[in-house]
Order: structure tokens, then sequence, then C-alpha cells
């Protein structure tokens, strides 16, 4: 598959050859074997495929999360493994947005205090941050429930509470790793028209790992992946236009 040079300024993400293997004892598992990715500016990409064929792995990987064993990688212009772990933190907590499968939320904070949790690392006063987070909790919908627990929300709730904390920041890079698993198809296409919504805006990408054809629609493109590779890239079904690999 032919990508642009990945340090291009329209590309948001731009990777070339990943290739990622965990070592266990004398186990080796190889998760991506050469896997090339290019999501521009404005994009809503979804990565699909089997269940170990390296989706998450490469999302882990793009986020800074994961290192890589080979390959190139610039996010927004930087390769992530070229800073120490200390820059790393700090660069993801500006620039990336992660809704983990998991909502990772703490249950003896309220929403609005688990949404300040990546500002408040940034070294934002914490009433700002908490004020950021009333602001963030509102555009997903949850204006008036600030004070809540976790445990008080509905499934779908705090899976906009998690989107409100990866938003919070104003993430240049949106990434999610299956958002709509734990939902019903009603509340799973709505959690998704707001990734869409908010994942497009001017300067900002997304990148959707998911099995859920039901909101493929929402998407740009399509990637589909197998064996740790890229297998191809297609329109969605409501789109025109297939894009060659």
């Amino acid at each position: 598959m032919m990508i642009a040079t990945p340090t291009s300024p329209e590309i948001a993400v731009g990777a070339r050859g990943i290739e990622k293997v965990y070592v266990t004892g004398d186990t080796r598992v190889t998760a991506l074997r050469g896997a090339d990715l290019e999501v521009r500016s404005g994009e809503l990409v979804m990565l699909v495929g089997p269940s170990g064929c390296g989706k998450t792995s490469l999302i882990s990987i793009i986020a800074g999360l994961l290192r890589r064993d080979s390959g190139e990688l610039a996010v927004l212009g930087q390769d992530p493994q070229a800073l120490t772990n200390e820059q790393r933190t700090s660069w993801r907590l500006r620039h990336i947005g992660f809704v983990f499968q998991q909502f990772n939320l703490i249950p003896t904070l309220s929403i609005a205090e688990n949404v300040a949790i990546p500002l408040i690392l940034q070294g934002t006063d914490r009433r700002t941050a908490c004020q950021r987070a009333k602001e963030a909790l509102a555009e997903v919908g949850l204006e008036g429930r600030e004070s809540s627990g976790p445990n008080l929300l509905s499934g779908g709730q705090q899976q906009r509470v998690a989107i409100a904390r990866a938003l919070v920041n104003g993430p240049s890079v949106l990434v999610c790793d299956e958002p709509t698993s734990a939902l019903d198809g009603h509340t799973g296409l709505r959690i998704m028209e707001l990734v869409a919504r908010v994942g497009r805006r001017p300067g900002r990408a997304a990148i959707i790992v998911t099995h859920d054809e039901r909101i493929f629609h929402l998407a740009d493109h399509i990637v589909h992946m197998d064996d740790g590779r890229v297998d191809r890239i297609e329109r969605p079904p409501s789109r025109t236009h297939h894009v060659a690999t």
C-alpha cells in the first residue's frame, strides 16, 4: 500500500512497516508484520479485522502506549518512540485522546473529577480543570450530572464520560478501542455519531477499532487488517468511491 511521507503536514498519522513481537519466556507472538497506515487530518478511520490481527497493538503504538520493534511512525510529525518516557507522557497528555474498551473510571471520584484527571496531570489548577471537565461533559450530553459517581450512570453514559475525558485536553488524535462493545445497538450508534462529530473537527483525526458493522457508515475509510498487516482499505457501504491498495 502506498502512503504519503509520514511527516507530511496533512498527515495526522503516518506509519510504515510497523512490526511488534511479544515475548514471554520461550514464546514469541508476532502481533504486527509490517503494518502501514495513513490517517489524514479531519478523517475518521475504522480498523476492522478478526480478533488477534493486531488492531489494538497498532493503535497502542500510535498513541505512544506501546513500543514498536521496527518500522517508521510519525504522529502529528512526532515519533513518540524518540521521546523519553517523561516526554512521551507529556506529549500523549497534550495530543492524544484514548478511549479504552473498559471505561477505566475511578469509582470514588465524581464524573467531573474523572474527566479532569488529564488536565490535572498536565499541571492545570484544579478549579480550571473541573470547569473544563464540566464543559466537556456538556459536549457529550451529560450537563447537570457532573457530581454523579460513575456507578450511578448507565453503560452508555459511562462511555460518554470516557469520551469526555479523552477530549478534555483538546487532542489532535482521538483513538477508541471497541467503543460500542458493551453497548446495545441504539446506544452504540448514538455514541459513535458523537465520536464522528467531534473526531472530524478541523485539526483532529480519529481512529476507531471496532467489530460493529452497524457503525461502518460513519467512517471515511474502513481499514481491514489480517495477520498483523493492513490487508485493504475501502470506503464504507454508503460511500461510492473505492480506495485502491
